[in-house]
């Protein structure tokens, strides 16, 4: 039943008019998507989870993303893969149920309304998840 809940769709951080990457979330998760330049082997990618930080880059230039997180994360059960040019990372949520307005401390926040919704979306994925635990089918 949860997985009706899902996100419907990505919000897009954008910097400067370019997208700088793409998330949505769940109840336990908040997932990064970052488009990947062409001509770069994957081997070169790298991606550095800590608690309440995330670095991004290239090997030998400056990081593409080199920021705190709005809300801390487990770093054991969090991870990043590559696939078709894209790179996904996966944030396990430190405080299940937790709304991240951003993955980014103090950029890129949903506005309002969206932020609103989401919160609505995941507190009813909450109380389905709950339900179904409690009365089994």
């Amino acid at each position: 039943m949860a997985e009706k809940l899902a996100p419907e769709k990505r919000h897009a951080f954008v910097h400067d008019g370019q997208k700088v990457f793409e998330w949505d979330q769940t109840l336990e998760e908040v997932n990064i998507y970052i488009e990947l330049p062409p001509n770069v082997h994957p081997k070169q990618f790298y991606c550095k989870i800590q608690s309440k930080h995330i670095e991004v880059g290239i090997k030998g230039n400056p990081p593409y993303l080199n920021h705190d997180l709005s809300c801390p994360v487990k770093t054991d059960s969090s991870f990043w893969t590559l696939e078709d040019a894209i790179m996904h990372i996966f944030l396990q949520k430190r405080d299940i149920g937790q709304t991240w307005s951003s993955p980014i401390q103090g950029q890129g926040h949903l506005d309002p309304y969206t932020s609103d919704l989401e919160q609505k979306r995941l507190m009813l994925q909450r109380f389905q998840e709950e339900v179904s635990i409690t009365i089994p089918l």
